[in-house]
């Protein structure tokens, strides 16, 4: 038997023993957090499938509403769904920006949509014949022109109409203009801590520089039907060969074809080919109709004019 002055855990009591080995023991494992109930994290692209489609659906009906603005080819993409609280991401946007405040009835709710004061002025100059590059001193403006507020107002009231036409998928919709501010410190839209969704659609025209438009939702205005946009969603949802149909008909929209017209046919001596100089005249005879030509196959014929100080052909007959 084992002498109590040689074993040093004689003259300890049980829970000293036990204390102690818990004080020394090296820790492992995850670390313990605090957790409050019914704070789940929201991931928007599991719970709004419906919206996340809607939104495809807007990007591809956004093009044709755009493309008539910019006068030139133009992606449309759509940006995976966001959740912010609202004043956070009125804070990120510039002082001039469009915010245009729908009510969609008869939802408890309502949308926003943000037109950034750089696109505005792309547009303008676009619109009527200018460049489509930075505007200089943009970023000093404080508020919108007469011409830029008319053009908003044309482009809005597309996008709006557009959004609607969408909404009627998953149950219609009536949207009504509340509140249209050029300044992020005025508009009413929810609670600056009320979280709201983030819908951005990106703008790439061939000419000019990337822009964004974006839609907001309140959370709780889509949570009440999150279900009901779901199974519209894998109810509407097409087969395998008509989604690759689609596909590849969008693909084809999307293919550039070179187009060329030819003013005149003169003709001239080979003789006249060799003596040819810088100053010599040759006299042609305008046709009547200028012919439009892809590749060597007439597609329309037209008058070649002006418009907005550059030179345009009007189209008279296709085919």
């Amino acid at each position: 038997m084992t002498d109590a002055a040689g074993d040093p855990f004689s003259s300890m009591g049980s829970a000293d023993i036990l204390s102690e080995g818990t004080d020394e023991a090296p820790r492992h494992g995850p670390e313990v957090r605090a957790f409050a109930l019914g704070s789940d994290s929201f991931r928007p692209a599991e719970r709004l499938s419906g919206l996340e489609r809607m939104g495809e659906k807007i990007a591809r009906s956004l093009r044709t509403v755009i493309e008539p603005f910019v006068q030139v080819r133009t992606q449309v993409s759509v940006v995976p769904l966001t959740t912010r609280a609202f004043d956070d991401w009125l804070e990120a946007q510039p002082n001039l920006i469009s915010l245009s405040h729908y009510r969609l009835q008869p939802m408890k709710g309502g949308m926003l949509i943000a037109v950034p004061a750089d696109f505005v002025a792309a547009l303008i100059e676009r619109f009527y014949g200018g460049h489509s590059g930075p505007q200089p001193n943009a970023s000093k403006r404080m508020e919108f022109s007469a011409s830029e507020e008319l053009l908003l107002a044309r482009l809005l009231e597309k996008v709006s109409g557009l959004l609607v036409e969408a909404w009627r998928d998953i149950m219609p919709v009536e949207a009504m203009l509340a509140q249209r501010e050029t300044s992020r410190f005025h508009i009413r839209f929810v609670r600056p801590d009320d979280q709201v969704v983030v819908q951005n659609f990106t703008i790439t025209p061939t000419e000019g520089q990337p822009a964004t438009i974006t839609v907001l939702y309140p959370l709780a205005m889509l949570r009440p039907i999150e279900e009901q946009m779901s199974k519209r969603v894998h109810d509407e949802a097409p087969s395998g060969n008509t989604a690759w149909r689609s596909m590849l008909a969008a693909s084809l929209a999307e293919v550039q074809l070179p187009v060329r017209s030819i003013l005149a046919r003169p003709e001239i001596s080979v003789a006249q080919l060799m003596t040819l100089k810088p100053g010599d005249v040759i006299p042609i005879q305008i046709l009547p109709r200028t012919p439009l030509l892809i590749a060597n196959r007439t597609v329309a014929e037209g008058q070649i004019g002006e418009q907005d100080g550059r030179a345009a052909m009007l189209v008279e007959r296709v085919g």
